[in-house]
């Protein structure tokens, strides 16, 4: 018989009533969810472990993107030294003259474009959304599953496939894409124009067309599953911050990324079928092509209408996890529970109309880019009523300072620090001397490529119990947090320097630069920072994996959370709880509240308790 504890006796016979199944875990766990080794770790459709498919993913393609950025710093560090030991892993991209290795200066880009593409996508996308919208919606909400596990397994595999191919061009004779992750025309669009606009971009489109289609299938499901399976008594304003911010987050998707959709088909088109939607007044080698009517600014316009919702596609479902973990840690209710819900709401709204932002240098008529300049630092607003209430939340606080926790207090430093540097290139007349820059590549990195992975990283440390029934090391823990946080700020700070000195980025070497030249040993420590960070980012994956199998056996509720997730076994099975699902009384964040360390969302709320946000 199943545990009732939970309930009151009035919500007993209500259960009873309503006809659900007292022995669900005895009964449907054993019919219904019968699985074989296939079904249950491979072809899955528990969003529990589809979100553990999502993790390792993400995981295996953040290794790629950093090594990849690993090679691409040697060369900017180092561009004198000799590279040929790298010839055995990369095959004829290293050139060997009279026994001294050179990259090749094309690759050198391919490289920088798989690696943006690549971190963007799918690690910062797929590998963080995908990971906690599967994970925390249904446990957090009181589900049993998504609204429909099948698409789920989908939504996984689509990204598997797309990955694939996007893996699969590393390896084509004329080499992946290699115009930028941004994929503007004319390298995109022109086969001939480079080795990579060839079938390495074919495939880059494919990859990228595939990836869309898993964001969809995935964004339909957790917005479905959020209006229509929430358990009893859970309101939209009885919801954890990370599930507001999932929500948001699946909606922005839906949205956007059909436009990255159309404009991937009008390349298409342009590449193969000789339309002029990007290409005009084109000339290779002195012959002029016949494309006519075309500009390249149109694609831009439709790429940066997905591109900068993508930021916070990105950065909203690490805000969620980090709004959660501060709390929990804090001991502390989120302070603002409702401006931090009308914030997610802004920022979703303002970044629908900011994107030009990105395209002040493009020939855009001034006058429009003042009105994107003013939403720009509108949109900074909600930003930064975030980051008072998260000070808020710790200030007076009786902080445990866990691994998480670390890595949540890390991503408020650099979501400060990165965020501040977008005022900046947010002003159309500052960005012209700042624009495509290393301050450029510094603020980006900070704000949306560390800052998600510290979001990322907490999500992780705090919700691995809840994954696989252990806990991580940690010692371990800390060493990968301080030599992440120290190795980020001694990696990225001094691009902003030598990016206002006016040092471009994506150049493959500035030896041949006067003006830049002097700027190499900058560009070493830069490069020495980055290998140090890699190698700690091994720390990290190690203890994932061998806490997996050999750490701390966790308690059902190590951090004494309020959350739904916490009312479940340690390893719960397909259908998260064994008897009727909990119902909830109160909000997600009772907290130090009438002498109590902490108070479930399923304790029903006494006469006499004092007044707060239930």
């Amino acid at each position: 018989m199943a545990n009732f504890s939970y309930l009151t006796e009035e919500e007993k016979l209500l259960v009873l009533e309503e006809g659900h199944d007292p022995d669900f875990h005895e009964h449907e766990h054993g019919d219904k969810y019968q699985t074989s080794f296939i079904t249950h770790y491979i072809f899955s459709q528990d969003h529990k472990m589809i979100a553990k498919q999502f993790l390792i993913t993400g995981m295996f393609w953040g290794l790629i993107g950093g090594l990849m950025s690993l090679v691409f710093r040697l060369q900017l560090g180092f561009p004198e030294e000799n590279m040929a030991w790298l010839k055995p892993i990369l095959g004829k991209w290293i050139t060997v003259n009279e026994g001294v290795g050179t990259l090749d200066p094309e690759f050198y880009y391919a490289l920088v474009t798989m690696h943006g593409t690549i971190l963007v996508f799918f690690v910062l996308t797929a590998g963080l959304s995908g990971t906690f919208s599967n994970l925390l919606i249904p446990l957090q909400l009181g589900a049993r599953d998504m609204a429909s596990p099948l698409l789920n397994m989908l939504s996984y595999w689509f990204f598997f496939l797309a990955g694939t191919i996007m893996f699969a061009s590393l390896f084509l004779s004329t080499g992946p894409f290699s115009g930028g992750w941004t994929a503007y025309p004319p390298l995109s669009a022109l086969p001939q124009a480079m080795s990579g606009s060839g079938a390495g971009m074919t495939m880059w489109v494919l990859s990228l067309v595939l990836f869309v289609v898993s964001v969809l299938l995935g964004g339909i499901n957790y917005i479905t599953t959020v209006l229509n399976l929430r358990t009893k008594g859970m309101t939209m304003w009885r919801m954890p911050l990370t599930i507001w911010a999932f929500f948001v987050t699946a909606i922005i998707g839906l949205l956007s990324f059909p436009v990255l959709f159309s404009a991937m088909l009008l390349v298409m088109f342009d590449r193969g079928l000789g339309t002029s939607f990007f290409l005009s007044d084109i000339y290779i080698g002195g012959q002029a092509l016949e494309y006519v009517g075309g500009s390249p600014v149109l694609y831009q316009h439709l790429f940066w209408f997905l591109g900068h919702p993508e930021v916070y596609i990105i950065i909203l479902p690490a805000m969620g996890l980090v709004s959660e973990v501060l709390s929990v840690n804090a001991r502390k209710p989120i302070f603002g529970y409702k401006a931090m819900v009308y914030s997610i709401l802004a920022i979703a709204f303002l970044s629908f109309i900011v994107w030009a932002h990105h395209m002040f240098m493009s020939g855009v008529n001034p006058f429009i880019s003042n009105i994107f300049v003013i939403f720009t630092l509108i949109i900074a607003v909600p930003s930064a009523v975030k980051v008072f209430n998260w000070i808020a939340t710790l200030y007076g606080g009786s902080i445990r300072f866990t691994s998480g926790m670390l890595f949540a207090i890390g991503f408020v430093s650099l979501f400060i620090s990165g965020g501040l540097t977008g005022i900046f290139l947010g002003n159309s007349a500052i960005d012209i001397q700042l624009h495509d820059t290393y301050f450029v590549v510094a603020h980006f990195h900070i704000v949306m490529g560390v800052a998600a992975f510290f979001g990322m990283f907490a999500g992780v440390y705090h919700w691995f119990p809840k994954m696989f029934g252990r806990l991580m090391n940690s010692t371990l823990g800390k060493i990968h947090f301080w030599g992440t946080l120290i190795g980020a700020y001694a990696i990225f700070w001094p691009m902003h320097y030598i990016g206002m000195a006016g040092v471009p980025r994506r150049y493959y070497s500035f030896t041949t630069f006067d003006a830049f030249d002097h700027f190499g040993s900058i560009n070493q420590f830069i490069t020495v920072a980055a290998i140090i960070v890699f190698v700690v980012q091994i720390v990290f994956i190690v203890n994932f994996f061998y806490s997996i199998w050999y750490g701390k056996k966790s308690s059902i509720n190590p951090w004494n959370a309020s959350t739904l997730e916490w009312t479940t076994p340690v390893d719960p099975g397909h259908g998260n709880w064994p008897g009727a699902i909990p119902v909830v009384h109160r909000w997600a964040y009772d907290y130090g509240k009438d002498g109590k360390d902490m108070i479930a969302q399923t304790t029903p709320v006494q006469e006499w308790e004092s007044e707060a946000d239930h």
